[in-house]
């Protein structure tokens, strides 16, 4: 098992047919233990995923002094990206070898505000996927102070993946 990394180059991706090979929660696994390269997003706004199960999703970030929105707080777009990502990645733990999915819709509630340089955790739980679309919520609090930060939910379109 080797460090969580990231992808530097679309070469270093893992390929659609690594995708199609495993199971969602194994192809997650892989990214974790660093088995397989992360994508360059989570670099770029300073998070990863750290645990996943089936149905469940844990990401791990910090967002920084390049996520600041003009008025001196982290951006709303940070916020949606590590609930967009957590929960996605939820509904993604429980597909099948063969299965793909892409978020379709998504919402946040932001409660207030996370200091930059503060590290939270956004955690995506799983209500519901079946044949053809995949549900989940989210939620981010702060590691040290457990304060919830924002919430979120979403519906993912699940989809055969294309024939090899």
């Amino acid at each position: 098992m080797t460090a969580h990394h990231y992808a530097v180059s679309v070469d270093q991706l893992a390929s659609m047919d690594t995708i199609l090979s495993v199971s969602g929660l194994d192809f997650m696994r892989g990214i974790i233990n660093g088995e397989l390269a992360g994508p360059p997003i989570g670099e770029t706004l300073g998070f990863k995923p750290i645990v996943a199960d089936e149905g469940t999703v844990t990401f791990e970030g910090t967002p920084e002094f390049g996520t600041m929105n003009p008025i001196g707080t982290v951006h709303g777009g940070w916020y949606g990206t590590i609930l967009d990502s957590c929960m996605a990645c939820a509904v993604q733990t429980m597909l099948k070898p063969g299965q793909i999915y892409t978020t379709l819709e998504y919402k946040i509630n932001i409660l207030r505000p996370i200091p930059v340089g503060m590290t939270v955790h956004a955690v995506g739980k799983v209500q519901h996927v079946g044949r053809s679309t995949g549900i989940s919520v989210g939620e981010v609090r702060g590691v040290e102070d457990g304060k919830l930060y924002a919430t979120g939910s979403t519906t993912c379109i699940v989809m055969q993946g294309p024939k090899r």
